[in-house]
C-alpha cells in the first residue's frame, strides 16, 4: 500500500505547469483533450482532467470509451486533427503483459501511445494502428503496480517507458512522469529508462529518483534535427536539459544517471563536420563526472513505415532510396532497409572513436 500512496500524492513538483521552455517556445498543447468514461473513473484520470481545465484546453467527456473524430477527409487531414487530439484512456489488458525490449531494456511499459512532435522520421509510423492520436493512459497506477511481477530475484531489472511515446512532451498536462520516476525511487531492485526530444525538465530536479532513473536525451547532428525534427526543442536546449539532469545535486542538478541517444544517424553532407560539431557540445556541456550512456541507432525503414511517412510528409527531404540500401529480415519475413555494410563501418569507426575519445568513461549500450 505504501507504493500506492506514492503514485497517488500530488507533490508540489507535480503541480508545476511548465509551458515554456529556456528559449520561450511555447509547450505542445493539443486543440481538444477527451476523456473516456473508465478514464474518468480512474483518480490519474481525474487528475490529468483537473490539469486540463487549469491549461484552459477544450475538453470532451465522451460517452462511451470510443475515440471518435479523428479522421478526415484526406490522410493529410487525417494526421493534423489526430496530431491535435490528446485522448486519455484506459490501457487495454494486453497492456499488462509486458514484452522484453533488448538491448534497451529487459522490458517495456507504456505511460501512453504516440507523440506531439514532427519527426519526418517517426518510429511509431507503422508501430501503432490507427491515427496518430496521443493516448495517455489514466489507469497508470496500476500498470506501474504491475510492473513488480517482472522484476528479477536478486537482479536489478530495467524498464523502458518510451517505446511508444515520449512522456516528457505531455508532462506539462499529464504529470505522469514524474509518478513513474516517484514510483521506481521506492524500488531498489528496478531500474526506470526514458528518452525525450523535449526540455522542461526543471520540475523533475528535485524528485527522490535514488539513482534509479536514467534520463535519456534524443540527439542529432544540428542539421538534421532542424530539417527533420519539427515541434521540437533545438539541440542545444536539449544538451542545457541533459546538463541540468545530469549536474551533481549539491551543484543545483538532478544528480541523475543520464544518456545520449543518436538517433537516427544519417551520412548527411559533411557529415563528419555535423556530428563532430554535436560532440564538440556535448563534451562542453558535460565538463563533470557523470554516469554517462550512448546508444547509436542508424536511420533505417520499412515498405509500411516509408507509405505512411509519405502520406504525411509529402514534400520531405528524407533519404528513403531503397537502392542506396541493404535489406534486412526480421524472424518473420518482414523487410528493413538499413545503410550498406561498408557505410555502416565507416559511421560505426567514426562514433566510437568520438565517444572513446571525448567520453572515456562513458559507455556505449549498442550500435545498431
Amino acid at each position: 500500500m505504501e507504493l500506492l500512496n506514492v503514485l497517488e500524492q500530488i507533490d508540489e513538483e507535480a503541480k508545476v505547469i511548465q509551458t515554456t521552455n529556456v528559449k520561450g517556445r511555447k509547450a505542445w498543447m493539443p486543440k481538444r483533450v477527451v476523456f473516456t468514461p473508465d478514464a474518468m473513473d480512474e483518480p490519474y484520470g481525474q487528475q490529468i482532467f483537473e490539469r486540463a481545465q487549469a491549461l484552459n484546453l477544450n475538453v470532451q467527456l465522451l460517452k462511451n470509451n470510443r475515440i471518435t473524430g479523428l479522421r478526415g477527409a484526406t490522410d493529410k487531414e487525417t494526421y493534423k486533427i489526430a496530431k491535435n487530439t490528446l485522448a486519455i484512456v484506459n490501457a487495454p489488458k494486453s497492456a499488462f503483459n509486458l514484452r522484453p525490449i533488448p538491448p534497451s531494456a529487459d522490458w517495456q511499459f507504456h505511460l501512453a501511445e504516440g507523440c506531439p512532435a514532427h519527426c519526418q522520421y517517426c518510429y511509431l509510423a507503422g508501430s501503432l494502428q490507427g491515427p496518430p492520436a496521443i493516448r495517455v493512459f489514466a489507469n497508470l497506477p496500476a500498470i506501474l503496480e504491475n510492473t513488480i511481477k517482472f522484476e528479477r530475484l536478486n537482479q536489478i531489472t530495467s524498464f523502458e517507458a518510451s517505446c511508444y511515446t515520449d512522456p516528457l512532451s505531455i508532462e506539462h498536462i499529464t504529470g505522469g512522469l514524474a509518478k513513474t520516476i516517484r514510483f521506481f525511487g521506492q524500488r531498489a531492485m528496478s531500474h526506470l529508462r526514458f528518452v525525450t526530444k523535449f526540455d522542461a525538465v526543471d520540475h523533475l530536479i528535485n524528485l527522490e529518483h535514488n539513482g534509479r532513473t536514467r534520463f535519456r536525451c534524443s540527439l542529432n547532428a544540428d542539421a538534421v534535427a532542424r530539417r527533420l525534427e519539427g515541434g521540437t526543442p533545438g539541440v542545444a536546449a536539449r544538451v542545457q536539459a541533459l546538463r541540468k539532469m545530469a549536474l551533481p545535486k549539491e551543484l543545483g542538478g538532478g544528480g541523475y544517471p543520464v544518456g545520449v541517444v543518436l538517433a537516427p544517424i544519417m551520412p548527411i553532407p559533411n557529415w563528419e563536420e555535423a556530428y563532430t560539431d554535436l560532440f564538440e557540445h556535448l563534451q562542453q556541456n558535460l565538463n563533470f563526472e557523470t554516469d554517462l550512456t550512448f546508444e547509436l541507432i542508424t536511420h533505417r525503414f520499412t515498405p509500411g513505415s516509408k507509405d505512411i511517412l509519405m502520406s504525411w510528409y509529402p514534400n520531405t527531404g528524407l533519404d528513403m532510396d531503397e537502392s542506396t540500401r541493404s535489406t534486412k529480415r526480421n524472424k518473420f519475413g518482414g523487410i528493413k532497409y538499413v545503410y550498406t555494410r561498408e557505410q555502416m563501418g565507416y559511421l560505426k569507426s567514426f562514433f566510437e572513436h568520438e565517444i572513446n575519445t571525448r567520453f572515456p568513461q562513458a559507455k556505449i549500450l549498442y550500435w545498431t
